[in-house]
Parts: structure tokens; C-alpha cells; sequence
């Protein structure tokens, strides 16, 4: 019984969140300038620029810096040389490294991909990847959702973060898997 109503309250915390008129943070992701060499701003709800993704072209590893509207660094993501699965490391303003993204080696179901937070508990990716239709969560608890049902227009996706996350980070995550994804576009 307490089991059932545990989950009954965690559906409920999740329509506050994520619902229609929920109190998630939600940006808006152009699909396919996510690319190397590209420079973007991911809007917020409102149309106005939250942060920007500057991609560093000319490079020998992948490597994408995202700024703050202001222009301070939020996180700087590099692709990770000579690995067994696709890895991909973001890094924080100065250096330290926020997480690592990896796709699990076994989906027989849907799309799973881990990310490892490094002063955090890990998270990990699952749904349909390739339709922009998944969840970012820790166990049971859901912490993002992306999805491209939100907008009519084709190129764009979106991103409801849980309010108190760390948003560049969820944003950094869900670009990366974009990227690995989609063979960087």
C-alpha cells in the first residue's frame, strides 16, 4: 500500500512539474544547428536568449562551449578519443569535470545513454532519442524532459528542466546526446 502511494505522489510531483502549466523551466533547442563549427542561442519559454552553444571548429577533438546570456561560461563539452563506446566529457567554467555521457552498451528496448555527475547521483537518459521524445532522470525521479511534440516547427525540440537543477548541465546533456546521436550533424 505505501508503495502505491509513493508512486501516486510521485506522478502527481511530476503533472506539477512537467504538466502544461507546470513550474518546469523550459528552453527551446534548434535540432539541427547542433554541429560543430556552429554557433546557437538556446531560447528559454519567452523567446529571449538564455545561453549560448559557441562550437569550436578547426579542432581535434569535437568541442562545444556554453555561455551564460551574459556571456560567462557555463560548461565546455569535448568528445573523449580512443574509447570503446562514443563518450562524451563536459567540463565545468574552470576545468573541473561536470559529468561524462556514455551510450549504454545494451538497449534492447529503447534508447538508454548514463551520465556520470561528478558531484552528484548519476542520471540516466531513456526513450525514444532519435524523435527528441526522452526523459533525463535519476531512478525513479524525473529531472528533465525533452521532447519535440512542443513545437510545430521541424528543427526544434525542447527542454523542461525541474526547477533547482542545474540547467546548463541538463542542457549540455541533452545537446551531447543530440550530437552522439545524430553523428554530429
Amino acid at each position: 500500500m505505501r508503495e502505491r502511494q509513493q508512486a501516486r505522489e510521485q506522478r502527481q510531483h511530476e503533472r506539477e512539474t512537467f504538466g502544461r502549466r507546470g513550474n518546469a523551466v523550459r528552453y527551446k533547442v534548434r535540432q539541427r544547428m547542433v554541429a560543430i563549427g556552429d554557433d546557437f542561442w538556446i531560447e528559454d519559454s519567452n523567446g529571449r536568449r538564455a545561453y549560448k552553444v559557441d562550437g569550436k571548429a578547426l579542432r581535434i577533438r569535437s568541442t562545444l562551449i556554453i555561455e551564460d546570456a551574459q556571456g560567462q561560461v557555463q560548461c565546455r563539452v569535448q568528445e573523449r578519443m580512443l574509447r570503446v563506446r562514443d563518450t562524451m566529457e563536459i567540463e565545468g567554467p574552470n576545468g573541473e569535470r561536470m559529468a561524462i555521457v556514455r551510450k549504454a552498451l545494451i538497449t534492447p528496448l529503447r534508447d538508454r545513454w548514463t551520465v556520470k555527475v561528478g558531484d552528484g547521483p548519476d542520471l540516466e537518459a531513456q526513450g525514444n532519442i532519435l524523435q527528441h521524445e526522452y526523459i533525463i532522470g535519476e531512478g525513479n525521479h524525473k529531472i528533465a524532459e525533452v521532447s519535440k511534440k512542443w513545437f510545430r516547427v521541424r528543427d526544434m525540440y525542447g527542454v523542461a528542466v525541474e526547477p533547482g537543477q542545474n540547467e546548463a548541465l541538463i542542457l549540455a546533456v541533452t545537446i551531447v546526446i543530440d550530437m552522439m546521436a545524430h553523428g554530429g550533424r
